[in-house]
């Protein structure tokens, strides 16, 4: 992402849903859900790439593996 946009670099909504590998109406459902770093522009959603790369870093790290999962059984 830093490499597109730069630290802070603003995107939207066709912008995050590529990013992500996921649809436009998922991004649309999350952000509106407030699941996702988002904020509006007018009745724009708009996105940081800053807090999208933290929020894909705390994702990572909040989820047990799927080897941990297999330890607790």
């Amino acid at each position: 992402m830093a490499t597109t946009q730069g630290r802070g670099g603003i995107l939207t909504i066709p912008e995050i849903a590529k990013y992500l590998k996921v649809t436009e109406r998922t991004i649309y459902k999350l952000a509106a859900a407030r699941k996702i770093p988002a904020f509006k522009v007018g009745g724009s959603w708009r996105f940081s790439s800053y807090s999208i790369d933290r929020w894909i870093q705390r994702q990572s790290n909040s989820k047990p593996s799927v080897a941990d999962s297999r330890k607790r059984l």
